[in-house]
C-alpha cells in the first residue's frame, strides 16, 4: 500500500494548488490524506474546501488546533457517510464532535487493506489538551485496526520526535504537520515506522507560513499586533510524503515538493 499525505492546506492558494495538482499525484497512491485545518482562510476548515479536496481525489482529510473555526465542521463531522474527517483524537470530552480516528478499506494491487488514520495534537507551546502519549497506547490496545498512519499536529520539534520513538514498531507512519516547514529528517525507524517532524504545507510560496509577508515583519519590528492575511500573488507550492507500507509496517518514505511558477 502506498500512501501519500499531504501537509497543511493553507487558505485558497492551498486549495487551488492542491485541486489542480493532487489529480496528476493519483496514479501514485493508493490512498491520500490531507491536513485542511487552515483551508478557509487559514483558520479552520469550510464545507467549500472540503468539497473540492474530496472532488481532486483526497480520501481522508485531518484537523488540528484551528479545527472548530468555522461552523461548518459540526454539520461536516456528524456527516461520516459523505465526510471522511478525522479531528485530534486527545480531547478529554467525551461528547467531542467527530472522530479521533477513522479505518477504511484501502484498495490495492495486492487486494483490499485496512488502514486507520489517527489525529493527535500536541500539548508543548499549546492550548492544553489531553495526554497525546496514552491516547494512542489506549488506542492501540485495539486489534482492529490494522496499518496505522498518524497525523501529528505540534508544534515542538522534540514532541514530535518523542512521539515517533514512541510509537516505533506500533504504527506504520508518524508524520508531524503545523509548523508549516517542510523538515529533512525523513527516515524510518526501528520496527517499520516511517517518519517526519513536518510535512510541509500547502499554500501560498511568497510568504511567511502562508500569511502575507508586511503583517509578521511588522510585529516583529514594532512588537504590537498586526493582522495577518493569506499572502496573494505568486505561486503556490505543495508539500507532502509517500509512504510505501507492507505488511503494516513502512518500508520507504519520500518527500514530495511542487511549487508552481508565479
Amino acid at each position: 500500500m502506498r500512501v501519500l499525505f499531504i501537509g497543511d492546506v493553507f487558505g485558497q492558494p492551498g486549495r487551488r494548488v492542491l485541486g489542480a495538482h493532487l489529480p496528476t499525484l493519483r496514479g501514485q497512491a493508493d490512498f491520500v490524506i490531507v491536513n485542511m485545518e487552515n483551508a478557509a482562510g487559514g483558520f479552520g476548515l469550510h464545507r467549500e474546501a472540503a468539497d473540492a479536496a474530496l472532488k481532486a481525489g483526497v480520501h481522508c482529510i485531518t484537523l488540528g488546533n484551528h479545527a472548530w473555526h468555522h461552523k461548518d465542521v459540526y454539520v461536516m463531522l456528524q456527516d461520516e457517510g459523505t465526510y471522511p474527517i478525522v479531528r485530534p483524537l486527545n480531547y478529554s470530552d467525551p461528547g467531542t464532535p467527530g472522530v479521533g480516528w477513522r479505518t477504511f478499506t484501502v484498495k490495492t494491487a495486492a487486494g483490499p487493506q485496512k488502514l486507520t488514520v489517527v489525529n493527535l495534537l500536541g500539548r508543548v507551546f499549546m492550548e492544553a489538551m489531553a495526554n497525546p502519549f496514552r491516547a494512542m497506547d489506549e488506542l492501540l490496545e485495539r486489534d482492529d485496526l490494522g496499518t496505522v498512519f498518524v497525523d501529528f499536529h505540534a508544534e515542538a520539534t522534540s514532541e514530535k520526535q518523542a512521539m515517533g520513538w514512541h510509537l516505533a514498531g506500533r504504527v506504520a507512519a508518524v508524520i508531524g504537520t503545523h509548523t508549516h516547514v517542510p523538515t529533512a529528517d525523513t527516515r524510518i525507524l526501528k520496527g517499520g515506522t516511517a517518519y517526519q517532524t513536518d510535512a510541509g504545507f500547502t499554500g501560498p510560496h511568497h510568504s511567511i507560513i502562508g500569511s502575507g509577508i508586511d503583517g509578521p515583519i511588522q510585529r516583529f519590528l514594532t512588537e504590537r499586533p498586526h493582522r495577518y492575511g493569506v499572502a496573494e500573488g505568486g505561486g503556490a507550492e505543495l508539500n507532502g510524503v509517500f509512504v510505501q507500507i507492507e505488511g503494516g509496517r513502512a518500508t520507504g518514505i519520500e518527500r514530495y515538493r511542487y511549487v508552481e511558477e508565479g
